[in-house]
């Protein structure tokens, strides 16, 4: 039986192979689940995007599921408590970043289309068809990554540049950047479509 063909940077490691065939590029219009994946993103700045994703987990636990509403409330006592826990990045900036993240969030929420519509007013709404036949021919950013890492910048958020930006973008479907071989190209593009 022939092997799906899939992108290249899934590896054989069967957690990332795992995301990359049920997740990546899966267009997500929640705004919880925008939220958390932007923190992760975020933590994931100067490191790995496995070592984020076997500490994912983790991280539900250590920040509450990703509930901006309980996170929002974190102080003092819970960042040393958070910077204690060798289960997620300890990093404080990352740790504080998430914090005030969680507090944006809310106030983005009581704007017309919340944060959903603050996130995929970059794209029209809807997700973009990169069909990228070579892995050489994806950007590590672009225009549109720039526009939101300002927008993201301008509202006070952190660890979000062009680059985490577009990384961003790419897991939760904004652009489609599965390359064509790959057998989850189609069915994302499929996804957007509904």
């Amino acid at each position: 039986m022939k092997q799906k063909e899939r992108c290249h940077w899934p590896g054989e490691d069967a957690l990332y192979v795992a995301y990359h065939d049920t997740e990546w590029g899966v267009p997500e219009y929640d705004g919880r689940a925008l939220y958390e994946k932007l923190v992760l993103d975020g933590f994931q700045a100067g490191l790995s995007w496995i070592t984020i994703l076997r500490k994912r987990d983790n991280f539900r636990k250590a920040f509450q599921n990703f509930d901006p509403h309980r996170i929002a409330r974190l102080g003092a006592r819970d960042i040393d408590r958070l910077l204690k826990n060798d289960g997620i990045i300890r990093s404080r900036a990352k740790i504080e970043a998430a914090i005030k993240g969680a507090r944006l969030w809310l106030e983005i929420e009581q704007e017309p289309g919340g944060f959903r519509d603050f996130i995929w007013k970059h794209v029209d709404g809807k997700p973009v068809d990169n069909r990228f036949k070579r892995r050489d021919q994806i950007p590590a950013q672009s225009e549109m990554s720039e526009n939101l890492a300002r927008d993201l910048k301008q509202r006070g958020f952190s660890f979000c540049g062009p680059v985490i930006s577009y990384a961003f973008a790419q897991a939760v479907g904004m652009v489609n950047d599965h390359v064509m071989p790959c057998f989850r190209h189609g069915e994302c593009a499929r996804l957007a479509k509904d």
